[in-house]
């Protein structure tokens, strides 16, 4: 039994929409579950009612700041691979990208689990 609260405030970190979106329901799927996400995974995308993966900006700095972080396998929304494919082949060589156009796809990625809702929905 948990109680879940989110709270996305307009803090000291400059922020513009929904980037985050998939990432949170990933999140609260997780505890749901019980299951740990993949390692060395970052997302960013809308997510909308219809679980459809909607676009985001910053393509390019995103892909940038999970570099740093040494992250290799990134999921972006299918509607943002002309920006990533448009990244200099320095900032995408190593990386795993995945391109996804509804959640049950990131869902797919995140848990490496392709036949989750064949079997348990």
């Amino acid at each position: 039994d948990y109680d879940v609260h989110m709270h996305v405030p307009d803090g000291a970190t400059p922020k513009d929409g929904p980037s985050a979106g998939i990432t949170m329901v990933r999140a609260m799927l997780s505890l749901a579950i019980d299951r740990s996400v993949r390692a060395g995974l970052a997302m960013t995308g809308e997510v909308g009612l219809s679980g459809l993966v909607l676009p985001v900006g910053g393509i390019k700095e995103k892909t940038m700041a999970a570099r740093r972080a040494g992250i290799d396998c990134l999921v972006f929304p299918a509607q943002n691979k002309r920006d990533y494919d448009e990244l200099p082949d320095y900032l995408k060589e190593g990386l795993e990208v995945h391109f996804a156009e509804e959640y049950k796809r990131v869902f797919e990625i995140a848990f490496m689990e392709d036949d989750f809702f064949d079997h348990k929905i």
